[in-house]
């Protein structure tokens, strides 16, 4: 056996540590309500994109965050560049922040870059200053060089700059919060993350009347979501003067779980949490917030943000950023509100049918945690067919999409053609393709038989309950039009009685079913017939035109055509 690193990750990676919170009570929790939102897509999002967004997709994006009801938006690090800096002053200047809106801008610990982020925000009536300082051992030992007590130093002198400019800002009306985050929190010793937050929360004078945001970031994501959860009810246990701070939790998805860190956070005592759309961010992201509100939304919590046009959000979303959602995101996905497989199509179908005719409020829908109306989604079909789909399928897209009421009889037989398209393509059956399939199989059968011109004329006109029916009329048979008359109790019966005389055998009727397509004095209608051989076997025809009696007896000459396609 190999001994190379590469084949022994207990050699290169140390297991994360986790704090000692026996008497943990976040697992007992349940979400009550929604936590403040502050949305980074401007400035942890936008820096991560391979092209930073323009001025106009920046502004595009801004105006999506503010219409979702987002009400803490971070917009940039107004120092790191004059662009930054430049977008910060066009929303002020252009009075372009909604009034129920704070912007965020951020700041590390240097004083220029700290009076450079109050010049940027000058004139804005509410924003949040968030500054922060790298503290884990690594980044002090090995990036800054600075002893714990130096990086300490660092954090509270520049908590009192800002308290100083904070201070003579909200003199001339600002109205002003101050944010810090110990970055990196999930890799510093909790016993340096509690020290040096307590002594910014000092040095900013913070108070019951006036909180501090302190933020805790799990900037890479090393540990598992529950631990997170522990740092989270730890700190905030241990936190003096719990009351002068606003826990705000920021986990990145490093391990793919920042979603559920949050939620973790959340029930441990977080009242507040960063991320982005999508979870646009470094590496591989931030926590998603339209993840994490929909998972509220499910739960029957509102989640103060509104995501009822999903499409249009992720739509300006990908033109802004020019990343792709993926077609698995939970709520956003292009297929996540549909069904392959045959036993979910039939759950499904079964019992939406049951809502509707029950009309029920409460959503239980099997394999559908949220109603796809509620997302702006309700006009998708819900069943999409390939091979492995169920016999209710086509039935339903036909119906969703086309408006065509398959008989339930006449579904084994439009699934095995179906089954046999999807099989032979080896691809997705689209709507479009059923469809056609669908006049191809059923409706546009015109061999041997084809109704050219008929007309049907009562017998005995005083009797209408018990009359007789006499067809007659042009019909192709394999091609050349030969005359025919027929008589029987009804139409149908009288134009088979008629192709009786031109060689078709003799069938036995099984059902009969028909509907209209559409409404209005214009619509049109569609026949369904069933016959059954003397084998019995069966097959169905179908039939449409604006004259239901056409309908019929076109629906009658395909099942014919059909019965004799069977092979003795």
């Amino acid at each position: 056996m190999s001994t190379h690193p590469v084949g022994r990750p207990q050699d290169k990676y140390a297991p994360y540590a986790p704090v000692a919170l026996p008497d943990r009570t976040w697992p007992s929790r349940s979400p009550v309500k929604a936590p403040l939102w502050c949305s980074t897509d401007l400035r942890d999002g936008n820096q991560a994109l391979p092209i930073p967004m323009s001025l106009a997709e920046k502004l595009e994006y801004f105006r999506l965050l503010t219409e979702v009801g987002l009400k803490e938006i971070e917009v940039g690090y107004p120092s790191a560049s004059e662009t930054e800096f430049a977008f910060v002053r066009h929303l002020i200047r252009e009075k372009l922040i909604p009034a129920d809106v704070t912007i965020q801008v951020v700041t590390p610990c240097i004083e220029e870059l700290i009076e450079k982020t109050f010049q940027a925000s000058e004139g804005a009536e509410r924003v949040i200053l968030h500054f922060l300082n790298s503290t884990s051992p690594v980044q002090r030992e090995l990036v800054y060089n600075t002893s714990p007590d130096e990086t300490v130093a660092l954090a509270t002198a520049a908590a009192a700059r800002i308290r100083g400019l904070g201070e003579a800002a909200e003199r001339k009306g600002a109205g002003l919060t101050y944010e810090y985050s110990p970055e990196s929190f999930t890799e510093t010793e909790p016993d340096f993350a509690l020290r040096i937050t307590e002594a910014v929360l000092d040095a900013l004078g913070a108070s019951k009347e006036k909180p501090v945001i302190i933020n805790l970031p799990a900037t890479v994501e090393k540990s598992l979501p529950n631990q997170y959860a522990d740092l989270v009810e730890w700190f905030g246990r241990q936190v003096r003067e719990r009351e002068r701070l606003i826990l705000s939790v920021h986990p990145h998805n490093d391990r793919g779980t920042a979603a559920a860190a949050a939620e973790l956070a959340l029930l441990a005592g977080a009242q507040r949490v960063e991320g982005t759309l999508f979870g646009n961010g470094e590496r591989t992201g931030n926590a998603d917030l339209v993840t994490l509100a929909l998972n509220l939304y499910t739960q029957g919590i509102e989640p103060g943000l509104d995501f009822s046009d999903i499409n249009r959000v992720r739509d300006i979303y990908q033109k802004t950023t020019h990343m792709s959602v993926g077609a698995r995101h939970p709520y956003a996905g292009e297929l996540v509100y549909t069904a392959f497989a045959g036993a979910h199509q039939d759950a499904i179908l079964k019992v939406i049918d049951h809502r509707r005719k029950k009309r029920l409020n409460a959503w239980q829908v099997p394999y559908l945690p949220l109603d796809p109306g509620d997302v702006g989604r309700q006009y998708e079909p819900l069943i999409r067919i390939n091979s492995q789909s169920g016999k209710g399928a086509a039935g339903f897209v036909l119906e969703t999409l086309f408006g065509y009421k398959i008989p339930k009889a006449m579904l084994p037989e439009l699934g095995h053609l179906v089954k046999e398209a999807a099989d032979r393509e080896k691809a997705e059956i689209t709507g479009e393709t059923l469809f056609a399939l669908f006049n191809q199989e059923f409706i546009r059968v015109e061999t041997p038989y084809e109704l050219k011109s008929f007309r049907t004329s009562y017998l005995n006109e005083e009797d209408a309950e018990d009359n007789e029916v006499r067809f007659t009329g042009v019909i192709n048979d394999n091609g050349q039009p030969k005359e025919a008359e027929g008589r029987g109790n009804g139409p149908i019966d009288a134009l088979y009685d008629a192709l009786k005389t031109l060689g078709a055998a003799d069938y036995e009727f099984v059902s009969y079913d028909q509907h209209a397509l559409s409404g209005g004095s214009d619509s049109r209608a569609i026949a369904y017939i069933q016959l059954r051989n003397r084998q019995g076997q069966t097959r169905f025809g179908a039939g449409t035109s604006k004259d239901i009696k056409k309908a019929s007896l076109r629906a009658l000459i395909s099942a014919v055509n059909r019965m004799s396609r069977i092979q003795p």
